[in-house]
């Protein structure tokens, strides 16, 4: 099949190809679109410390058969003190001589630049959506995680890439309740009155996003691929999160009036998002409204952690204890917990110790160059 790849600047093409590609798809569900575009927008804070190339595979018809994004983060390069490239916004049809290609352009571009290693897939970064789907492809998307076909992870391995890590999703249903055998670490975490477990204060979302920040780039610094958000970004989330959130879905603990820990839970709005298609209609705008009324019954535990020197304390469970709360209070008959870290044993372990069973798993691929 005759095809070329080139790089593109058009946003629009790039955004749209895969909807038509997963035209019809029983699960697979797309972000709106001009979500996307604003994220792929040089004007988003993530790009004033980071790089990108587009690229796009055409038939000889000028038809588009699959995309690429090349990124280069380079607070994740200081960081790690790596010299990473990261491949995201991968979609491609089943053509292993097109996803080559695809990837064979961006290695070039890494090489020239004096990358090392190539990492992905990143959208555009893990404090975003990360990893390719490799079990679990009889279901929707939750809000915020990715879906795609199964042979895309043919097209990587015969591409080079292999293994890196692995990221687990928990399903988790809101009728196994909160284990009674954790209840006594929960209450002897309050007895004596220096742990508080409080809702956000929405009338202060600023400085309880300024306090979440802090506590998430402490909690998660040893991770790995973890990268610090700056603070552009966390006012950029700031500001997509304020007309969503509500004080069910964000909460902390703190230690002595100390900020110590913090829970970010939200509906699986992607029940309703699916009828859109991209974007909002005159059309499908009724329907949207109606699902997120009507028929959003699970969310997702988007994020979770504790500070290094608060950990041990039970912070954890009481965290899992108040989003069951907020969860039930809400009507969700299940949620998912992603994504988790494959070699994470510990917060693994209290998961499945509450009921959650891994439901998706979702693959780092990286290579050499």
């Amino acid at each position: 099949m005759p095809f070329t790849v080139r790089e593109v600047q058009d946003l629009e093409s790039f955004v749209a190809f895969p909807y038509k590609l997963y035209e019809g798809h029983p699960f697979w569900v797309g972000d709106i679109k001009k979500d996307v575009l604003k994220l792929l927008s040089l004007s988003h804070p993530f790009w004033m410390h980071a790089e990108r190339k587009l690229f796009m595979a055409f038939d000889e018809n000028g038809s588009p058969l699959g995309r690429i994004a090349a990124i280069v983060n380079h607070n994740h390069n200081s960081f790690h003190n790596e010299k990473c490239g990261f491949f995201g916004f991968f979609d491609c049809v089943d053509n292993i001589e097109v996803a080559k290609a695809l990837f064979y352009s961006v290695e070039e571009w890494f090489r020239k630049i004096g990358m090392d290693i190539v990492r992905g897939p990143v959208n555009p970064s893990s404090n975003e959506t990360w990893g390719m789907l490799i079990e679990g492809f009889d279901s929707t998307n939750v809000i915020m995680m990715p879906y795609n076909f199964s042979y895309y992870n043919e097209l990587a391995e015969k591409a080079g890439y292999t293994k890196e890590k692995d990221l687990f999703a928990f399903k988790w249903l809101t009728s196994n309740g909160f284990p009674e055998r954790f209840k006594k670490i929960t209450d002897r975490a309050l007895r004596d009155g220096s742990v508080k477990v409080n809702l956000v204060d929405i009338k202060k979302i600023d400085l309880e996003l300024e306090k979440l920040k802090d506590i998430y780039n402490k909690a998660w610094e040893k991770n790995w691929g973890f990268v610090p958000m700056t603070k552009a970004e966390v006012e950029h989330m700031a500001s997509d999160l304020k007309p969503l959130l509500k004080s069910d879905y964000l909460f902390f603990a703190s230690v002595n009036q100390n900020p110590a820990a913090f829970c970010l839970i939200l509906p699986d709005f992607n029940i309703a998002i699916k009828a859109l298609n991209g974007r909002f209609t005159p059309f499908n705008f009724p329907v949207f409204l109606w699902k997120m009324f009507f028929s959003i019954k699970s969310g997702r535990m988007i994020a979770m952690g504790v500070k290094s020197e608060y950990r041990n304390r039970g912070l954890e469970l009481l965290m899992i204890k108040q989003a069951i709360e907020s969860a039930s209070k809400m009507g969700w008959e299940w949620g998912e917990l992603s994504w988790t870290l494959e070699d994470n044993d510990k917060i693994n372990s209290v998961i499945k110790n509450i009921g959650g069973e891994i439901y998706k798993k979702y693959r780092i691929y990286s290579k050499k160059i």
